[in-house]
């Protein structure tokens, strides 16, 4: 197995393991990575994902030499494995749960595509980030090119799109790349930290929070205000809305159930 997958409370973790080759993603990692995200969306006892890896690196990236023939024949679409959820949300929809991501190391291409799609990101202080797909002759394609400019502003992302130089954990928190920057070998568990904070919360709330920020994020803010009408109406006559409500009267933390 490339992908580890452990389970702790309302918690999923998702470690890359293949550290003998800097973690690079090949056909089987691919798929691997995306039935765990597929367990992530699909378990309603499960409420956050951490990705992490094993080893020094988080990853070197696509392995070329394996997965370049199938991106040739099959189109960028290789790089979401055959699962429901596209951990890179690019050719199949994005899981509908947080996903914290921890770094540590290199991580290059797609990693940065990951940080992208995920939701936080924490990078240890010794983190290496590039995008060198321009210097093997071809391009980004697992959401840099999309998403970089929105999220990190037009020059920072031409800035390492288009020159392939490496940068740091400062510089990715500057820009926005990443949201807490720790010591090296603390990356894991400040994400879990974070994703058990966020696991707390009532379900519903989060998921439709998260969905709220996302269809406002691509599709535009009429969009999500159709939504935010919908959503708040099944949620406001939910169980947990009521525990809430119970929890603040009573002085106590709340215990939400998703319902």
């Amino acid at each position: 197995m490339k992908v580890d997958v452990e389970q702790r409370g309302h918690v999923l973790l998702i470690g890359i393991n293949r550290p003998e080759k800097r973690n690079a993603f090949d056909l089987e990692l691919i798929e691997e990575f995306a039935a765990a995200y597929e367990r992530l969306g699909e378990d309603p006892e499960l409420r956050v994902g951490v990705v992490h890896a094993v080893g020094d690196h988080f990853s070197a990236g696509l392995d070329l030499a394996e997965v370049g023939a199938k991106v040739a024949e099959v189109g960028p679409a290789a790089l979401a494995g055959s699962y429901k959820y596209d951990p890179w949300g690019m050719w199949a929809p994005p899981v509908p749960k947080p996903v914290v991501l921890a770094l540590q190391g290199i991580a290059f291409t797609l990693s940065i595509e990951l940080a992208l799609a995920s939701d936080i990101v924490v990078a240890a202080a010794d983190v290496r980030f590039r995008q060198l797909e321009i210097g093997r002759g071809i391009m980004p394609f697992g959401g840099a090119t999309l998403r970089a400019t929105a999220q990190l502003g037009w020059g920072n992302a031409m800035r390492f799109l288009l020159t392939a130089d490496e940068f740091g954990a400062q510089e990715a928190y500057r820009i926005g790349l990443v949201q807490e920057v720790v010591a090296p070998g603390e990356q894991l568990p400040a994400a879990l930290r974070i994703a058990e904070t966020i696991a707390a919360q009532a379900p519903m709330g989060v998921q439709e929070t998260l969905a709220s920020a996302r269809i406002a994020r691509d599709s535009g803010e009429a969009a999500a205000r159709e939504h935010l009408k919908e959503a708040l109406a099944r949620i406001m006559v939910s169980h947990d809305a009521a525990e809430g409500v119970r929890s603040f009267l009573e002085r106590r933390e709340a215990r939400f159930t998703g319902q």
